[in-house]
């Protein structure tokens, strides 16, 4: 690993931890935390734009597999940046294609991108909110596949998957 190149993979990973350590003020009543996990979001995402100008995606053979992780929640995390997500998803994509990234984890951002874009998942990795103690996914292409398309990338199923949600 060049110098280049391990100073890419702390970087991400460091940011990573912020951001799992800011996430809890994702969903604060109050706003300056709120606004607090956007302005870090939103950087992150800006600095995930310049390392894919220079790298392409951030691979476990380019930056480590925990960078590599780091990139892929930096980008599932740019909400607000809908050209990054989708730059994101399109190299993450490639990666994918040529076996050097997870594809359960592009099936993470390819919903998360659907949703942020005001469309239908496929996957059902993203939940729109709680009914009756139950979490329910945002709405998706094909709910009576959804098990069967989770289960080609990795996914576990939906119920179990919501069980361990309603855990954490």
């Amino acid at each position: 690993m060049t110098h280049d190149v391990a100073a890419l993979a702390e970087e991400l990973t460091a940011m990573a931890a912020a951001d799992h350590q800011s996430s809890v003020h994702a969903h604060s009543d109050d706003p300056a935390e709120q606004l607090a996990w956007r302005r870090l979001t939103a950087r992150h995402g800006d600095r995930l734009s310049e390392i894919m100008d220079e790298y392409g995606w951030p691979t476990a053979e380019i930056a480590g597999e925990e960078a590599a992780r780091a990139a892929w929640l930096i980008a599932q995390h740019a909400d607000r940046q809908l050209d990054v997500q989708r730059r994101a998803l399109q190299l993450m994509q490639q990666a994918v294609s040529a076996g050097s990234a997870s594809p359960r984890e592009l099936a993470f951002l390819r919903d998360r991108t659907l949703t942020n874009e005001g469309r239908k998942q496929i996957y059902g990795t993203q939940i729109a909110g709680v009914n009756g103690g139950a979490p329910v996914p945002w709405p998706c292409e094909e709910p009576e596949r959804m098990d069967e398309l989770r289960a080609e990338v990795g996914i576990e199923p939906f119920d179990e998957y919501v069980a361990k949600f309603a855990m954490a």
